[in-house]
C-alpha cells in the first residue's frame, strides 16, 4: 500500500471569490476529477441546484492531472459563477482517486464531506439523501460514514460481474456489512477521514477503515446514471490485481487496531502556560 503518494505532486488552489459575509459551509461537496471537461458545467449546475434550501455548502474539486482542458473548464466556471464557493486543487499530474479525495478534503471548509464521481454517474440530486443522517436533528454522534449503494448500475456487464464478485470476495473478508463500496456517493465526518490511515485506494475501503476506528457505518441506496464523459480508469483486471494486494493490507490494518470508540475518550487541557 502507498503512503507517500502526494509527496512529489505539487498542488495549487483557486477560491472563486465570496459574497461579503458569507457563512461557513456546512457541507463540503469533494469531487475528484481526471480528464472529464465535459462534465464540469452540468455537473456543478446540478450540485448548486441539489442544495437549495439546505445550507450554506462549498464544492471542492481536484483536477488529477488531467489533458483534456479540465482545469480551463473549472477556471471557466468560477469566472463566471463567482457567487459559488469552488476551490480547485490542481495536480500536475494524475495520483490517483484516493490522493484526488484526499487532497480536496483537505482544502475543504465544513464538518461533513460528501462525495461523487466527476464523470456523473453519481446524480447531485441524491446528495441530500446521502447527508441526511447526518446533519438531520438527533443524528447519532457515533456515525461516522454513510455510504451510497448503487441501485440500477448503468455499467457493463462485465464490470457489474467483476464488481460483484470483488464485492462478495471483500464482504467475506473484512466483514464490513456493504454490498458496493465502489459507489462515489458518500458522506462522512471531516476529522474522522482525516484521522484514517492514508493509502492508494483507500476510497474502496471506506466502510471497513470508519468501522475499523469505531464509527457507526449507515447505507442508504442511491440511483446509478450514465456516464457524462471520460471513460473508466481501470480495467476489470487491473482493478483484481490492486484489490488483492490492498484487501490483505486492509485486513491487516483492521487486526492490529487498538479500538477506542469516538464517544470513549476525554481529554483534559490545563491553561497554564508552559514552564
Amino acid at each position: 500500500m502507498e503512503t507517500g503518494v502526494n509527496r512529489s505532486v505539487q498542488h495549487a488552489q483557486l477560491t472563486a471569490p465570496q459574497p461579503v459575509g458569507a457563512t461557513a459551509p456546512v457541507l463540503s461537496i469533494v469531487i475528484p476529477m481526471r480528464d472529464e471537461a465535459a462534465s464540469v458545467a452540468p455537473l456543478l449546475n446540478r450540485c448548486v441546484a441539489a442544495m437549495a434550501g439546505i445550507g450554506p455548502f462549498e464544492i471542492c474539486v481536484t483536477d488529477d492531472g488531467s489533458r483534456d482542458g479540465t482545469a480551463e473548464a473549472l477556471r471557466d466556471y468560477a469566472a463566471r459563477h463567482q457567487t459559488t464557493a469552488l476551490t480547485v486543487v490542481t495536480l500536475t499530474r494524475s495520483a490517483g482517486q484516493s490522493a484526488a479525495l484526499h487532497e480536496a478534503v483537505l482544502h475543504s471548509r465544513a464538518p461533513i464531506i460528501c462525495t461523487l464521481d466527476g464523470d456523473g454517474q453519481n446524480p447531485p440530486e441524491e446528495i441530500g439523501r446521502v447527508i441526511a443522517p447526518l446533519i438531520a436533528p438527533g443524528a447519532s454522534t457515533g456515525l461516522g460514514l454513510v455510504a451510497g449503494q448503487r441501485r440500477k448500475r448503468r455499467d457493463s456487464a462485465s464490470k457489474r460481474l467483476a464488481s460483484a464478485i470483488a464485492n462478495r470476495i471483500r464482504s467475506a473478508v473484512l466483514r464490513d456489512g456493504t454490498r458496493d463500496t465502489g459507489c462515489g456517493l458518500k458522506a462522512f465526518r471531516r476529522e474522522a477521514y482525516l484521522a484514517l490511515p492514508y493509502f492508494d485506494h483507500m476510497h474502496r475501503f471506506l466502510p471497513a477503515l470508519f468501522r475499523r476506528d469505531g464509527w457507526e457505518v449507515a447505507l442508504v441506496d442511491v440511483a446509478h446514471a450514465p456516464r457524462l464523459s471520460g471513460r473508466s480508469k481501470y480495467s476489470n483486471l487491473q482493478r483484481a490485481l490492486v484489490g488483492v494486494t490492498d484487501l490483505i493490507g486492509v485486513a491487516w490494518l483492521i487486526r492490529r487496531r487498538k479500538r477506542i470508540a469516538p464517544p470513549g475518550r476525554s481529554v483534559t487541557r490545563s491553561d497554564a502556560a508552559p514552564r
